[in-house]
């Protein structure tokens, strides 16, 4: 019986140096191609949040008209705080959140921005006189669908 353990233990081996390295080489290899694109994820949120901003800054303008017999006029960075509590028009009081950086209004178009925490890039909803939506957008890191500058 003792030699059965013996003979048991000897035929049980441990890794080769060559089986480890090749080991360590594919997770270098799959880390390499994965920490990159986590990274970029962060920067996509920042943008999405900001985009958000825009959608509601785009909202509470649309509410400042009902208010005012449908004329935009009263769209400004100093009014849609006050109908939107959630509206910050300064880094410093958004934190790490997107603020509204920009908002201006005339009686029948408005256009309000929003400025992205930490990839500064900026996000634009106006109105036209003629009633159309448009989003544009301005990256300082091609973030609008790979250029400077887009739509969203």
């Amino acid at each position: 019986m003792l030699h059965r353990l013996r003979q048991r233990s000897q035929d049980e081996g441990g890794f080769t140096l060559i089986e480890l390295l090749v080991v360590i080489l594919i997770i270098g290899i799959l880390a390499a191609i994965a920490i990159p694109s986590f990274l970029n994820q962060k920067s996509k949120a920042y943008d999405a949040s900001a985009k958000e901003l825009a959608r509601t800054a785009q909202t509470t303008a649309e509410t400042i008209a009902t208010d005012n017999n449908g004329e935009y006029g009263n769209v400004s960075t100093t009014n849609l705080p006050k109908y939107e509590k959630s509206l910050f028009t300064s880094a410093a009081e958004a934190g790490s959140n997107a603020y509204l950086s920009a908002a201006s209004g005339t009686a029948e178009t408005y256009s309000v921005t929003t400025t992205a925490y930490n990839t500064g890039d900026e996000f634009t909803i106006a109105r036209s006189a003629t009633g159309t939506i448009t989003r544009t957008c301005k990256s300082t890191k091609n973030g609008c669908s790979g250029s400077n500058s887009g739509s969203w």
